[in-house]
């Protein structure tokens, strides 16, 4: 992920998200912001994901953490994905991929030899000053959302004290 790096500013966003209105990283200054970028709606790994993120929302909220899922699927398609499986984190819509190329997430991949453009599965975990605290890239789902709550935990400690 060339764009961004640990301790820089994060990009900021306006895009619209799930349930209607939209969702900026500015409107979280102060807290923690989990952001996690996703290749597709309703596929495997990003359900998982999902699933995992929602299931420890209350454990992010209480470390005064928010979770904003992210990829290149529509607000509709993110509304019918949320309500198929309870997911009440906020899933950010970004069809034109402008966040996704700010981060550096939308790059070239390949699937049995054959290359095309997609989300590389990373996770950014931005402190309550908006800088880049830590970077995930090439995520494997299983445990995952459990790591980054325990990082998220840490900078609360560290912001404490």
């Amino acid at each position: 992920m060339a764009n961004i790096a640990e301790g820089a500013l994060a990009p900021d966003f306006i895009l619209p998200r799930n349930g209607g209105g939209t969702v900026s990283l500015e409107e979280f200054r102060g807290k923690t912001v989990v952001l996690f970028f996703y290749p597709k709606d309703d596929t495997s790994g990003c359900t998982a994901e999902s699933i995992a993120f929602t299931a420890l929302k209350d454990a992010f909220a209480g470390v005064g953490a928010v979770v904003i899922g992210l990829s290149p699927d529509s607000v509709k398609k993110h509304d019918k994905f949320a309500k198929k499986y309870e997911l009440s984190v906020i899933l950010a819509a970004d069809e034109e991929k402008a966040v996704l190329n700010a981060y550096g997430v939308w790059v070239e991949k390949s699937m049995y030899g054959r290359k095309y453009m997609g989300v590389e599965r990373t996770t950014v975990l931005i402190g309550p000053d908006g800088r880049v605290r830590k970077i995930w890239e090439k995520v494997k789902v299983p445990g995952h959302a459990e790591e980054v709550l325990a990082a998220a935990r840490a900078l609360a400690q560290g912001e404490r004290e």
